[in-house]
């Protein structure tokens, strides 16, 4: 799988060993389930942080928050599960902490380059996962908060007082989350 590290960063905004970690796992297992970007739903992703790494996946995957095919499970873990729906196979990838170097992880450049050139399996590690087929992502109505104006997607909206509501504006009064 051939990616413009260069188009990555500018999407991103920098090189850091967030965004070098995000595109080895990404890519690994991308590879692994034989996988190209996805351009609707084919490839779904499921992060378990929220970190630079996680805009490589979504420049280099295609799974996106706006397509509904990335979720966020906040372990605060450097690891990625991917599912692809036509064949039904899963990878979850994980970041092999204990194989970088101390001393390369003090130069963050030297860093980067080492993480870009290591060998797969230094960097990353790589297993089949069999996962529940995630929902595919619906498309719901929204309605007017009553005390803001705002629109809100159905399923987020509040009920107070016979009112509907968003929650900052329940959370602003201090009302019970019902």
């Amino acid at each position: 799988m051939l990616i413009d590290y260069d188009k990555m960063v500018a999407f991103h905004g920098h090189s850091c060993p967030g965004l070098a970690i995000g595109y080895r796992m990404t890519v690994a297992a991308m590879d692994f389930l034989a996988q190209y970007r996805s351009e609707d739903e084919e490839l779904v992703a499921i992060t378990e942080n929220n970190a630079c790494g996680v805009d490589a996946l979504q420049f280099i995957s295609g799974c996106t928050f706006g397509k509904g095919n990335l979720i966020f499970k906040d372990y605060g873990k450097q690891a990625y599960t991917f599912y692809a729906r036509k064949t039904g196979q899963g990878v979850r990838v994980v970041l092999n902490q204990d194989s970088i170097p101390a001393a390369i992880r003090a130069d963050r450049p030297i860093f980067i380059k080492w993480l870009l050139k290591a060998d797969e399996s230094k960097v990353v590690s790589l297993q089949a996962v069999t996962i529940e087929a995630p929902e595919k992502a619906k498309i719901l109505a929204s309605l007017v908060c009553e005390e803001c104006g705002e629109a809100v997607m159905e399923t987020r909206i509040c009920s107070q007082d016979g009112k509907n509501i968003c929650i900052p504006c329940r959370d602003q009064k201090g009302l019970p989350n019902d």
